[in-house]
């Protein structure tokens, strides 16, 4: 990857993150397809300086969709569920959305 901001796409938002932050302070973000768990690590350490412990990842397929006689398909994803080390502080952009 050439840029951490091509690596990491968007955090993920939803209530399950929000709780898996809260409870065991792990971080859900959109990742590029193609980026691997040491990128993923290395940008999130980067852009946020905090010390990650673990990080998961999970591939999704893109549902395929039609209208009428027209098929297409949804993009393929990534997600990353990266944990913080427990000595590490909390992600700052996170913070006020609870």
């Amino acid at each position: 990857m050439a840029h951490i901001t091509d690596v990491l796409k968007k955090p993920v938002l939803t209530e399950k993150s929000m709780t898996l932050q809260a409870e065991e302070n792990k971080y859900t973000f959109d990742v590029d397809v193609n980026a691997n768990k040491i990128e993923i690590r290395q940008a999130v350490e980067a852009m946020f300086d905090v010390k990650v412990e673990s990080v998961n990842t999970i591939n999704g397929l893109g549902k395929t969709k039609r209208m009428g006689v027209h098929v297409g398909k949804r993009s393929d994803y990534k997600k990353a569920i990266v944990t913080l080390a427990a000595d590490s502080k909390g992600i700052e952009f996170f913070e006020g959305l609870q």
